[in-house]
């Protein structure tokens, strides 16, 4: 089994491609809960349950960070202050320190999709 496919529970062509999914354009919630669905063998309406389980499940963690394996993770980060400028005038401004939440891509997810283009 290579990096790109280790965290699949199905071989990769499994997953459908074909029209209505254009892949120049992001899946909408509706298009993801059908693949899932028919990728596992469940109704769409489980599917759809599994999605917003996992959803909540990370917005709940996220602040002591959430890893979905081969995908990657959710983190908080704090910013310092910082010294900006607005566009406009020129005029230096103050940017007060603030948190962030960031998503860091798994390597595995890098490399399965840098590698398969």
């Amino acid at each position: 089994m290579t990096a790109q496919n280790a965290f699949l529970p199905l071989p990769a062509q499994h997953f459908s491609t074909t029209p209505p999914f254009d892949m120049a354009k992001a899946l909408t919630k509706s298009q993801i809960v059908t693949t899932l669905a028919e990728t596992v063998g469940v109704t769409k309406k489980q599917a759809a349950e599994a999605l917003e389980a996992l959803v909540a499940l990370a917005y709940k963690n996220a602040k002591n960070s959430f890893t979905i394996p081969g995908l990657g993770k959710l983190v908080l980060v704090n910013r310092k202050a910082r010294m900006g400028r607005n566009p406009a005038t020129g005029q230096s401004i103050k940017i007060p320190a603030k948190r962030v939440v960031k998503f860091r891509i798994a390597k595995a997810a890098k490399e399965a999709i840098l590698d398969s283009k």
